[in-house]
């Protein structure tokens, strides 16, 4: 019997479970699209130029292997863009393969004995193509067509990290929180998607078969045949619907003509903290008035987010001056704080014509963790401590810990030591994995409540290696000319938010199991910056 709680939790998110189903109906269905549009015209080509078979096989099959995340990263760099466009590209080039592959199958697979015949009532090569191979061969065009649509509703999940949306968006959420609520509204809903895709156009390939024209007119097979072709079309139009109404589209009711609201997009990282300072920078803005917000949460790392904000496509987001300093602007670490934020705000301005704000008021700096009981038996205090057992050691870092200069690079080099075997791992599992002894010591983040959740430890960092990371919003200037008030209301958050306060806003999300927007509205209440506050 199915959770009663769960199906209410399901019941609360309905219209956005919509909204996000059209998107991945939009996604799938036009690549798909595409890859029938360029597939089959290459499948024939092969088919016709027996030379290009092989190479070109090959390379539609080199496609296929290359990961999922490597193709959208590459296609952000290329592109310069977030959001539909690359996600587009990238799930109509893996669509290809069985399109191309089928094709020629179904184009070779004619049997001899019919092509004889065609050939013998004086049928041209244009015309034993077109009237005989090809339609013989459209069952097994269809069915490449059927497993590259399938597969695309799962690779599409992965276009939520590059802020395109679809069902992937819960996943993303569930994970960076820890919730497996909002991992299954995005997964089981994908798998659902999957099978309707499958029975569409499976349904599409029945109407096809030539058996079907035989059926007696006014029988219900006679009577299906025209649904049955109209099935996969439904599907799309259906999701370009429910996406064109999306505010994030830029054709919902607020970017109309004639409307006095004005869309203000911002963007997350993917971890707790990141979303808690999106929905305070997001919720003050909307209590303006006249505003309204385009949530692009969940981005992905640094650079995704670096790079949506420099060519446009989100105004503003929460970024940390060591990151700024090292990872985006390549310069050596500054330990005082005041100067590294004199530093980045004066070069994000020259280069990149963005403007830091006032500091929220906490530094959430890197701190190298391990569980608390095993470093009272070890006698660990600082990071230099664990040089001796270090090759014996499991490390878990983020991704992009592992390789930036401010990350585990330059951590070695300073500290002299490398770990035995490092793995990489999301920020919302490696507390929990630490916890649970699968790995030794972590990359925390200093302000995450889940270290003080879990009974862990952080080392002191006794080389003083890692820079101030203090954060603060960081907005397009372009922006601000447009709307200058917008920089009054979110320098109120300038200083209120300390070190403490912040890893109880994110215990509150990863330990208690409250929602970001929730939390945040909370503290803006109790800070006196939202109606019904406290003050």
């Amino acid at each position: 019997m199915p959770d009663i709680s769960f199906l209410h939790y399901v019941y609360e998110r309905l219209p956005e479970l919509w909204l996000r189903t059209g998107e991945h109906l939009m996604l799938t269905g036009f690549s798909t699209m595409g890859a029938i549009i360029i597939g089959m015209p290459l499948g024939v080509l092969l088919y016709r130029f027996t030379w290009l078979r092989s190479p070109g096989m090959g390379a539609v099959g080199i496609l296929q292997t290359i990961p999922s995340l490597a193709m959208l990263a590459f296609l952000l760099a290329l592109l310069q863009k977030i959001g539909v466009m690359p996600a587009l590209i990238a799930l109509t080039l893996y669509a290809l393969l069985p399109v191309v592959r089928n094709t020629l199958t179904g184009l070779l697979g004619v049997s001899p004995e019919v092509m004889e015949a065609a050939r013998g009532i004086g049928m041209t090569e244009s015309q034993q193509l077109t009237m005989v191979r090809l339609p013989l061969a459209t069952p097994v065009i269809v069915a490449g067509i059927r497993t590259a649509a399938v597969v695309g509703v799962g690779i599409a999940t992965l276009s939520a990290f590059i802020g395109a949306g679809g069902l992937g968006q819960f996943i993303n959420r569930g994970l960076a929180l820890s919730n497996t609520g909002l991992i299954l509204l995005g997964a089981v809903p994908a798998a659902i998607l999957a099978l309707l895709v499958d029975f569409c156009i499976g349904a599409f390939e029945w109407g096809l078969r030539p058996e079907r024209k035989k059926d007696k007119k006014g029988s219900i097979r006679s009577l299906l045949r025209p649904v049955a072709f109209f099935m996969p079309l439904l599907l799309i139009v259906v999701g370009t619907l429910a996406y064109l109404k999306s505010p994030s589209t830029g054709f919902g009711p607020s970017s109309l003509k004639g409307s006095e609201t004005k869309i203000i997009r911002i963007g997350t990282k993917n971890f707790t903290e990141q979303l808690i300072l999106g929905e305070c920078m997001a919720q003050l803005i909307e209590s303006m008035g006249g505003f309204s917000v385009e949530r692009r949460f969940n981005l992905g790392g640094t650079m995704i987010c670096h790079q949506a904000l420099v060519q446009g496509e989100i105004d503003l987001y929460a970024e940390y001056t060591g990151t700024a300093l090292t990872a985006i602007l390549q310069r050596k670490v500054i330990p005082d704080p005041v100067e590294a934020y004199r530093v980045v705000s004066k070069d994000y301005s020259r280069r990149f014509k963005l403007k830091w704000l006032p500091p929220f008021g906490f530094n959430n700096t890197y701190a190298i963790t391990v569980a608390a009981e095993k470093a009272t038996q070890e006698g660990w205090k600082t990071i230099s401590d664990l040089g001796k057992e270090a090759k014996t050691m499991r490390a878990g870092f983020t991704a992009e810990f592992v390789e930036r200069p401010d990350g585990y690079i330059g951590l070695s080099r300073a500290y002299s030591f490398q770990f035995g075997d490092v793995h990489d791992l999301d920020p919302a599992l490696m507390y929990k994995a630490l916890a649970n002894g699968e790995v030794d010591v972590i990359s925390a983040f200093a302000t995450d409540g889940r270290i003080l959740a879990y009974g862990l430890k952080k080392l002191e960092d006794d080389l003083h290696f890692f820079p101030p990371y203090r954060a603060a919003p960081v907005i397009r200037e372009a922006l601000l000319r447009d709307y200058p008030e917008i920089l009054d209301v979110l320098s109120l958050l300038g200083g209120c938010i300390d070190d403490r306060t912040m890893q109880r806003l994110n215990l509150d999300v990863d330990g208690k199991k409250k929602s970001p927007a929730e939390v945040a509205a909370a503290f803006l209440r109790e800070k006196g910056l939202l109606q019904g506050s406290k003050k």
